[in-house]
């Protein structure tokens, strides 16, 4: 089919076809933000008073909605309206040039990044307009020389308001993600006395071992990580030598994990992977190997029946961590370890049961809570339909079903009190509130960004005034 899309078209006309898609790409993403400014302005957001203090305000509340309609994460639904409002209430300009497809959304974002703290509205139409005109020219740039040109305009009109650099020694994380099959990356950045140290650290481990141990260096490294992880002060060696000297590893008991696996896995019927709770899929070899060491505990179905009381039993709660895996908002994964057992029809005119009980992480719990104007409906195989404030429906289906179909299976349709329809605010939660509200918070951190800026200007025009001092006071001879 694509190969037919360019039948009969010369060299010119596929780069002419490159140029144009470029455009229209970049237009419709233009598109999709305006949208969501639009959304913004028409919820009004800020102008809730009743909610400005709430942890999840009713800016949040739109936050969820964007997420919801694109499937992406609250992370990334809050940069899309970061983005949709400034170029809504600030950078109207720029907005237009991007609608025509004439720069790209990498561009907007340092636009909208390195201009933030940029206040005076008159400042901020000159600059708008400055960087609107000389954008489309700064689309072949790199990011460090794409953040200069923008600086450089930034400086001309209002000095104060440059973004400079924080102290590296803020950058540091730690991250850990699925790699391979059965692997994990993990990506750090730490502290330089700090990074020294674990590799130290992992090297002595590594030697532990005895000089038969079949591993390379680099993978006695890797196993040294999970060692000091587990607490261990030496590792197992892997040379099978019964008259090995070298230190035999212990199970860990501070570090705990959940693995769901067929039984049929561990008798090694199936090739089947397992999977690893908050990692993903593992191999059934994997699995056998865990399981010679690990304590196996059969997951328990849920009765038809439901429970007398509001708190699910430990085997119903297990059951849905198990068939849900992460929070059931669409577009949210955060793990079952982090998240609330949420009744969907409040308790007690909703059932303690499996098809009246799913996973939903704090930030949603409460939203749903509070935040009336969503809606949602369970069905007994797990399923729960949502409805946002624009009468939009989205659907979600249980993680652990898609890797074992028996948690798909229907739990059943429970009875419950008809007494009360109207959903009532949960006991059990509190919204917290919110120190500073969500303008406060914007206006104190860039005031407290412009002051550091302020002051780094005056010093250098004090170290200025003073070279032209001591050159004057003290001339070179001649």
């Amino acid at each position: 089919m694509i190969e037919c899309m360019f039948d009969g078209v010369d060299d010119a006309g596929v780069v002419d076809a490159i140029a144009v898609a470029a455009r229209d790409q970049n237009a419709l993403c233009a598109r999709e933000l305006a949208a969501v400014g639009e959304l913004y302005a028409r919820r009004a957001p800020e102008d809730d008073v009743d909610r400005v203090n709430w942890a999840i305000d009713g800016h949040e509340n739109v936050v969820a909605e964007v997420g919801a309609a694109l499937g992406i994460s609250r992370g990334r639904a809050r940069g899309r309206l970061r983005y949709a409002v400034a170029l809504r209430e600030r950078l109207p300009r720029l907005a237009e040039v991007f609608a025509r497809g004439l720069v790209d959304f990498r561009l907007m974002a340092a636009v909208v990044s390195r201009t933030e703290l940029v206040e005076d509205p008159v400042l901020v139409a000159k600059l708008d307009a400055a960087i609107a005109r000389h954008a489309p020219r700064w689309m072949r740039l790199s990011e460090p020389k794409l953040f200069e040109r923008i600086d450089m305009w930034v400086m001309r009109f209002d000095p104060a308001g440059t973004r400079v650099p924080g102290e590296r020694a803020e950058d540091r994380y730690v991250e850990i993600g699925s790699t391979a099959a059965g692997l994990a990356g993990v990506w750090a950045q730490l502290h330089a006395a700090d990074g020294m140290a674990l590799d130290r650290k992992l090297d002595a481990l590594a030697a532990t071992v005895c000089v038969a141990d079949p591993r390379t260096k680099q993978q006695r490294r890797a196993d040294a990580l999970a060692a000091l992880a587990a607490g261990l002060t030496e590792m197992r060696c892997q040379c099978d030598s019964p008259d090995c000297a070298a230190g035999q590893r212990r199970p860990a008991t501070d570090v705990v994990i959940h693995v769901l696996a067929e039984q049929a896995i561990i008798n090694g019927d199936t090739q089947l992977p397992g999977y690893l709770r908050n990692f993903g899929p593992i191999p059934a070899a994997t699995v056998r190997e865990m399981a010679a060491t690990a304590k196996i505990k059969p997951l328990v179905l849920p009765s038809t029946n439901p429970e007398r009381g509001y708190r699910p039993s430990a085997a119903l709660a297990e059951f849905v961590r198990c068939r849900d895996l992460t929070c059931r908002f669409p577009g949210c994964d955060q793990p079952a370890e982090v998240c609330d057992l949420d009744h969907t029809v409040p308790f007690p005119q909703g059932p303690t049961h499996a098809s009246n009980l799913k996973l939903l992480c704090r930030y949603h719990h409460l939203l749903k809570t509070f935040h009336l104007d969503w809606a949602d409906r369970q069905l007994p195989d797990g399923t729960v339909e949502w409805t946002a404030p624009s009468g939009l429906t989205y659907t979600t289906t249980p993680g652990g079903s898609f890797f074992f179909p028996v948690l798909a299976a229907s739990t059943g349709a429970p009875k419950w009190s008809r007494g009360n329809e109207t959903p009532s605010i949960a006991r059990e939660l509190m919204m917290p509130r919110r120190k500073r509200t969500r303008a406060e918070d914007r206006r104190y951190r860039i005031t407290t960004e412009r002051r550091i800026n302020e002051k780094r200007l005056a010093e250098q025009q004090l170290a200025r005034q003073g070279r032209k001092h001591s050159a004057g006071c003290d001339p070179p001879p001649f």
